[in-house]
């Protein structure tokens, strides 16, 4: 059973500076690529950011390109989100997700659609 656990989230200002990690644990995480999507109260649940199984490749959101890093630490079998600069705009909450398989996405690995695994969910809340 895949388990996905976030933390890192809370308060902070506007241009300030917050770290996310997810730790995965129920399969072999190495093999997997992992996302980031947000989420506002009323809204759709929006992509962040991607990365490969081996951290080779990695993906942004237009809106976060530039400001947000997402690694991973496969002998961790935790993935990261490193946030800076952040804006009021970026409040939401953060959620960790897993895609049901390893290779040949068939919408893509930023759609949310090929997600099954994700995480509780960590607010995150930037003030003006």
């Amino acid at each position: 059973q895949v388990q996905l656990v976030e933390s890192g989230g809370g308060l902070v200002q506007a241009g300030g500076s917050l770290r996310l990690s997810c730790a995965a644990s129920g399969r072999t995480f190495s093999s997997y690529a992992m996302g980031w999507f947000r989420q506002v109260p009323g809204k759709e649940r929006q992509f962040v950011a991607a990365i490969s199984w081996s951290g080779g490749s990695t993906y942004y959101a237009d809106s976060v390109k530039g400001r947000f890093t997402i690694s991973r630490d496969n002998a961790k079998n935790t993935v990261y989100l490193q946030m800076n600069s952040l804006k009021p705009e970026d409040t939401a909450v953060y959620y960790c997700a897993s895609p049901r398989r390893s290779y040949g996405y068939k919408y893509g690995i930023t759609s949310l659609s090929e997600y099954d695994y994700w995480g509780q969910g960590t607010q995150v809340t930037v003030s003006s």
